[in-house]
């Protein structure tokens, strides 16, 4: 085993190949979900992939694969009946968000398949036991009983796909309002799977009148929720209102799949110090920023939380406000990471979730990013595939000067010509004008300053109703 491997809790990647997924599809679907793992901290060991009509109903894959897996794992590979279920204390570590504090329960037993208990292994064991992976991912969403069933077959802890993003977000997140929306998503997750992962022995215990700890734990949940919906209902008016005094102000939005390049681009454009790391989700928070050098009117750039295959419905919702940037923006972006091999899939997904929010109608721009790791000849390929696409590297001076030509020019098609005059008594108010419009002459006579601008319609007609004398 490599050092690096040594230093991450194992992990077994699970996939079932269904009819109509290819096996390229069904390869990039697993390499992907071997970087949301590895993203999470854990280092892949092994796969597991069956071809079935259907997902098993019980545990997913077959009986042969579901032995194979155990192998991996240590488990017995079978799901012992009338056998008493009682959470994993890594599933409840999980569950909580907690650290491992790695004190164990006294007294408890953990019963096997004929009810015997386990005697201590001598070290050789231990140290064999400590080698085998200890969570197993499966690339699709289990229900409750699916993951008690997998658990109770591998001996390992289980997470399906949503669990990985929903943990990962919860990582990252680094503002309120996103901690906030995060949390919702992994509450709406986590209340489903209560009754089937805790057992009967936590039933009353002088914890209310005849309610179970299960019953507990809903109602705290529900209480949780309503009290993070009020929170952000009020974050969200605030945004709202920041967003309606940037109502005339022209808005780009960076959308795409997640680690397409969208950060390291909002750096190049504006100048920000936002977090570039080559990770998924390194980015939950919405920045906006000016794109830089300055133009007159300003064109503000909004960065927004990247998409991924299959993202789950309660991020899309909780992360609804950030998403409203894009739904608001004068022009998106569809930054694509043209390096990838899947690149097509991932750009029909951020499509996807942008139809979801009702984004579709919004002008737009392709962007393939990470031009720098193509050959001239996949560069050429691109362009007649995308005639009217942009290629470019986001660590490219020259291309990233040519983007930001492209964006301004995009506006400029917009703009109308008029001649506006600044009466002497109105002269402080003359910044408006020029963060709202870009002057191209001015002159005075005896009524005042004369200029002659360029700017939106909108824009234009506002300031000419400002000014009348």
């Amino acid at each position: 085993m490599s050092k690096s491997s040594s230093m991450r809790p194992l992990a077994v990647l699970v996939g079932v190949q269904l009819p109509g997924v290819s096996d390229t599809e069904h390869a990039a679907d697993l390499a992907e979900l071997g970087r949301l793992v590895h993203t999470l901290g854990y280092e892949v060991a092994g796969t597991v992939t069956q071809r079935r009509e259907s997902v098993a109903s019980g545990t997913v894959l077959g009986t042969g694969k579901l032995k194979e897996l155990a192998s991996l794992t240590g488990g017995r590979g079978t799901v012992p009946s009338g056998a008493q279920e009682r959470k994993s204390k890594a599933r409840e570590r999980w569950e909580a968000g907690e650290e491992e504090t790695g004190e164990g329960e006294a007294g408890e037993e953990e019963t096997g398949e004929e009810g015997s208990v386990e005697e201590p292994a001598a070290e050789a064991d231990e140290a064999q036991a400590a080698a085998l992976p200890t969570v197993v991912v499966v690339d699709h969403e289990l229900s409750p009983s699916q993951l008690r069933n997998l658990e109770r077959a591998t001996g390992a802890q289980v997470l399906d796909r949503t669990g990985v993003i929903v943990d990962i977000f919860h990582r990252h997140a680094r503002s309120r309002e996103a901690k906030m929306q995060v949390e919702l998503a992994r509450l709406n997750y986590l209340a489903p799977r209560l009754r089937e992962s805790t057992g009967s022995r936590e039933r009353q215990q002088g914890r209310g009148s005849g309610d179970s700890a299960v019953e507990l734990d809903r109602r705290k949940i529900r209480d949780r929720l309503a009290e993070l919906r009020e929170g952000l209902a009020a974050i969200q008016q605030d945004q709202e209102h920041r967003r309606y005094a940037r109502r005339e102000q022209l808005r780009v939005a960076l959308v795409g799949y997640t680690n397409a390049g969208k950060s390291s681009l909002m750096r190049a454009l504006t100048g920000s110090e936002v977090l570039v790391a080559d990770q998924l989700f390194a980015t939950l928070d919405t920045t906006v920023r000016a794109l830089q050098p300055e133009t007159r009117p300003r064109v503000l750039v909004s960065d927004t939380v990247g998409f991924i295959q299959k993202l789950p419905h309660d991020l899309v919702a909780s992360f609804r406000s950030t998403l409203d940037e894009a739904l608001e923006a004068s022009l998106l972006l569809y930054v694509v990471d043209a390096s990838d091999p899947t690149w097509e899939a991932q750009l029909e997904v951020t499509r996807g979730v942008l139809r979801e929010i009702g984004a579709q109608g919004v002008p737009s721009r392709l962007l393939f990013n990470k031009a720098d790791r193509l050959s001239p000849e996949a560069r050429e390929a691109l362009l007649q595939r995308h005639p009217e696409a942009i290629v470019l590297s986001a660590h490219s001076p020259d291309d990233v000067a040519a983007l930001r030509q492209t964006v301004i020019e995009f506006f400029e098609r917009s703009m109308v010509e008029a001649d506006l005059v600044i009466p002497y008594a109105r002269q402080a108010r003359i910044g408006e004008v020029y963060e709202n419009a870009r002057v191209l002459s001015e002159s005075f006579d005896e009524s005042g300053r004369r200029l002659k601008l360029r700017a939106l319609p909108g824009a234009m007609a506002r300031l000419t109703r400002a000014f009348e004398t």
